[in-house]
């Protein structure tokens, strides 16, 4: 892929995490009375973004991978997250996602990792958390706002249930 392409891939997916993580927080919101874990899950999705995007900038993060965090907080922290990522999405190189990134995980332990993986890893992690705190608010009776890349792709929800069957 050129330099272009590849900036233009992960802008598409941040604008993505960034859709996506709007839209928990409405359902969050919404929700009344949270299920429990939802809030502390959605929480753990930020505090990750903002952890890697610490690594990635060499800076100490000022929240924890699993930060307890209110809704007011945590709608503050996507913002800075999103600034944070839009400015790396926009001037990345096919050449800069090669750049290693040495960093220490919460366990103190030390790995060096590509940009590359860094983005890409951040871009799928919180799919997979906004899929439980989805179940959780279903489970609660409650219908959580679609967040699967389709869905944002098309402007419209990805998945509906016709007779018991599935249709994407």
């Amino acid at each position: 892929m050129t330099g272009d392409r590849l900036r233009q891939h992960f802008k598409t997916l941040f604008n993505h995490v960034e859709w996506a993580d709007r839209l928990v927080l409405a359902s969050l919101r919404e929700a009344g009375t949270l299920p429990p874990k939802a809030l502390e899950v959605y929480a753990h999705i930020l505090g990750a973004e903002h952890v890697w995007l610490s690594r990635i900038n060499g800076v100490a993060p000022r929240f924890a991978v699993w930060p307890t965090l209110g809704l007011d907080e945590a709608e503050r922290l996507a913002a800075a997250n999103v600034e944070g990522y839009g400015t790396i999405v926009s001037i990345i190189t096919a050449e800069s996602l090669d750049t290693p990134v040495t960093y220490r995980n919460s366990a103190g332990d030390e790995f060096t990792s590509t940009l590359d993986d860094i983005l890409t890893h951040v871009a799928l992690h919180g799919s997979y958390h906004r899929g439980q705190i989805a179940a959780s608010l279903r489970a609660a009776g409650r219908i959580p706002n679609p967040t699967d890349y389709i869905a944002f792709r098309r402007g419209a929800p990805a998945a509906t249930q016709r007779d018991g069957q599935a249709a994407l």
